[in-house]
This record gives C-alpha cells, structure tokens and sequence, in this order.
C-alpha cells in the first residue's frame, strides 16, 4: 500500500504546479504538502487506481491537498460508514476539500440526508458547512428532500444567513438556492422564510436576499 502512495507521489511531483501551490499558500491554505496539482488532473491519475477503502483511508490521513482529494474519490461508496463520514468532516479544514468530499463521495451515501440534517446545526463551521454544500448538492442532483429535512434547512438557512457573510453563510444561501430552484412552492418558502432580509432595510442584507430571489426568478 505504501508503494502505492509513493507512485502517487511520483506522479503528482510530475504535475506539480509551483505558482498554484504558491498562490493557495499565500490565500491560506495551509497543508504541509500542495502541489498545485488541478482536480481534473487529480482525477486522471485517481482513475488508474481501483477504489479501495484501506487506500482511501490511507491517503486521507495524509496532509497533502492532492492525496485527500484523491481519497474522497477512491473510498468506495458502499464501504464508507455514517462513522467514517462523521470522522472525515470532523477533520477539515478547508473549504475545497469540503467541497470535493460533498461532489465526489457523500450524496452516494445512502444517509446522505441524514448526515446533512445533523451536520447543518453542528456548532464547528466545517461540519456545518458540509451539511449545507451537501444538501444543495443532493438538491441539484434532483433528490426530493424529506418535509422534515426541508423545514429543518429553510429555518437554519435563514437564521444563518442573517448573520452576515461567512462561509456558513454562503453554504447556507446555496442550500436554499438549490432547493428553492426546484419548485415554485419550495422557492416561496425560502421567500417567507427570509423576508426578515428584505424588511430589514440593511444594503448587505437586502443583497442577499435579492440574489436569491433573482435565482427562483432566473431558473424559473
């Protein structure tokens, strides 16, 4: 197995990009090892590996960008366990692996809605924030959620929302965006839901609010 990651290695030095990894050092992204390396590329070399839970699990306790994403594409769906999903969230630390672990592994879980609903009103960001990327991801694949997930969403989202902008917040939005985009009704929900943004008589609040609503309208 390790073998293995070191051939990764090899070929992820190959296509390393200095002036990415350089540009996301100096944004904050702080991983002990990044090598700029972009996720289409990530992907090319993930797809000559076969999926495989012990690989997966390796190359995701490794601190290097390229390597938990690889794992997020490589830990086989019917193998990654509610305690593995939990463990895994607990552990980010920033956005972008968040947001490949929402596109590449989660929504084909089938709890996926579960583990949203709890992660949503998770007090630590990350956690909070996967719940939302994941609920408007299995919004834009065209999953149905539950009445109870949907009321539990629209009521964090709007709360959090209100907030002001933060990476919870963005997450949220795109949770109500996505799942408002899917039916007139569920777009005025989010509506009535926000409609505090909009009385509020605050520029930035008024902002949000009109961004989402210029959504339903855009994709109506």
């Amino acid at each position: 197995m390790q073998e293995t990651i070191q051939q990764i290695r090899k070929q992820l030095r190959l296509a390393m990009n200095g002036v990415v990894s350089s540009s996301m050092r100096d944004k904050g992204m702080d991983y002990k090892m990044n090598f700029g390396v972009s996720v289409p590329k990530i992907k090319e070399i993930a797809s000559q590996y076969e999926p495989s839970e012990a690989l997966a699990s390796l190359l995701w306790e490794q601190d290097v960008r390229e390597l938990k994403i690889m794992a997020t594409l490589l830990y086989p769906a019917d193998a990654f366990t509610a305690e593995a999903a939990n463990r895994w969230v607990s552990e980010l630390k920033h956005l972008e692996i968040a947001e490949q672990l929402v596109a590449n592994l989660l929504p084909k879980l089938p709890f996926a809605e579960a583990l949203a609903t709890q992660w949503i009103t998770d007090t630590r960001e990350f956690v909070s924030v996967t719940g939302y990327l994941l609920l408007a991801r299995l919004c834009t694949l065209g999953n149905q959620l539950t009445d109870s997930t949907a009321g539990l969403m629209v009521n964090a989202a709007a709360s959090v929302v209100e907030e002001g902008l933060s990476r919870r917040q963005r997450a949220a939005s795109l949770a109500l965006k996505r799942y408002g985009r899917q039916s007139q009704t569920q777009a005025a929900s989010v509506l009535r839901a926000i409609e505090g943004l909009q009385a509020s008589g605050e520029a930035g609040k008024l902002e949000i609010y009109n961004d989402i609503k210029f959504e339903f309208e855009y994709y109506a």
